[in-house]
């Protein structure tokens, strides 16, 4: 059964075939900021190579440490990656706070799921499973945002509970209780 995990070296395959189905208009989802040196993000080329998809692994799970030091305007974020076995479907991130940005437009969690794997509810599942943990981190209600014309993104978060606010620079913001009622 397909599960969030921490991102983990055991799916280096299926994330780089993942990298190759998004396109480069959906790379963001698949890299992480160098944060240790500069600002560049990782390349699909350097993902390939097995010890520099070891230090990306790495480097995604440090932006949830708090000791990580991050450059102005990053804010911690715990990303997870949902996998079914050795098979990497989608990847999710919990922004632990929200910058003025991030809460006009972006939100506390952002998700994708690889083009292969999409219309198959894991979207969903990604979204409610990821609610508990959004709610350790002391988030609750949790924003969570979509194009204005991405239904499916917009019956995803109705799904687990979001309650639309408003639209906003083009997306619509809703609010998802991560706390049990």
């Amino acid at each position: 059964m397909p599960m969030l995990i921490v991102p983990t070296v055991a799916v280096h395959r299926s994330f780089l075939a993942t990298w190759d189905e998004l396109g480069p208009e959906q790379e963001r989802w698949m890299g992480a900021k160098s944060i240790a040196d500069d600002d560049e993000e990782w390349t699909r080329e350097q993902a390939a190579d097995p010890a520099e998809f070891r230090r990306l692994v790495e480097a995604i799970k440090a932006e949830a440490d708090p000791a990580t030091e991050l450059p102005p305007g990053i804010v911690h974020q715990t990303v997870l990656w949902y996998v079914d076995g050795d098979e990497f479907l989608g990847r999710l991130s919990i922004r632990h706070w929200l910058t003025p940005p991030l809460l006009e437009v972006a939100g506390h969690i952002g998700y994708c799921v690889r083009p292969s794997a999409r219309r198959r509810g894991h979207a969903t599942q990604m979204l409610v499973q990821s609610l508990p943990l959004a709610a350790n981190l002391g988030i609750d209600p949790a924003l969570v945002t979509c194009d204005t014309n991405n239904v499916g993104s917009r019956r995803v978060i109705e799904a687990a509970g979001g309650e639309l606010e408003d639209e906003r620079h083009g997306k619509l913001r809703f609010w998802v209780p991560t706390h049990l009622a």
